[in-house]
């Protein structure tokens, strides 16, 4: 929901840098595994340009993951730090995470968030939400991560107004392991545009998608910039 054009944000977490740096500690292979809209949205080849194409290497279940390089003590100790809590012998031998988004919220200064229910098909009907022209805000989003650890997890943005796209961003997340509880991550703040030529009707695209372009949810939807909040 950015408007600074073709803006790549976010910052790597820890985990992400050392998942990184132990794949080229084990011959290669990451922690991770694989790999008609309306004319207001991108085409699948604009959308190519937010993602990578790298081939990685097979999918592991989290027992396997321990096992590997197990002779390597600064590995397995990241490893074990990485799964925290997670009970590896009474997990299902699942090699697909699950990453669910739960909820996505608006959080502006002296007002309450505003907080966007999520359709199960991923496409809000009608009007998302409204903004208030200059204003100052940022997104905050909860996810739950299950069955096995999720790699390069990020979030991209595209914003088109009148057919022509305004804005592309990318934030990356990390690397998670499944919990019980959920993660919360928030985004930088950001500054709505102001003036004649701002307000008014904009469409978006929000994608989540891990390292092998596996999409986790896809909301395709519109929201308004107005003089005041709605």
């Amino acid at each position: 929901m950015g408007f600074d054009e073709n803006k790549e944000t976010g910052e790597n977490s820890d985990a992400t840098d050392h998942v990184h740096e132990e794949n080229s500690k084990s011959d290669g292979e990451p922690l991770s595994r694989q790999v008609s809209e309306s004319s207001v949205y991108a085409t699948e080849e604009e959308e190519d340009e937010l993602g990578s194409k790298i081939q990685l290497g097979p999918q592991c279940t989290l027992k396997e993951h321990l096992e590997k390089d197990k002779d390597d003590e600064s590995l397995r100790r990241w490893k074990e730090q990485l799964l925290g809590s997670v009970d590896v012998n009474n997990v299902a031998e699942i090699l697909e995470p699950e990453v669910k988004i739960t909820c996505l919220s608006i959080v502006s200064p002296d007002r309450n968030d505003i907080v966007l229910p999520i359709p199960e098909n991923g496409n809000p009907k009608g009007l998302w939400f409204t903004l208030k022209e200059g204003s100052h805000y940022h997104l905050k989003f909860t996810f739950q991560v299950n069955n096995n650890i999720v790699s390069g997890l990020k979030y991209t943005n595209t914003v088109w107004k009148t057919g022509v796209k305004v804005d592309s961003s990318k934030e990356m997340l990390g690397t998670f392991s499944p919990q019980a509880e959920p993660y919360t991550h928030e985004m930088p703040e950001e500054t709505t545009p102001s003036g004649l030529f701002a307000r008014g009707t904009y469409s978006a695209r929000s994608k989540f998608l891990d390292d092998d372009n596996k999409c986790y949810l896809e909301i395709n939807y519109t929201f308004d910039i107005k003089k005041e909040w709605a």
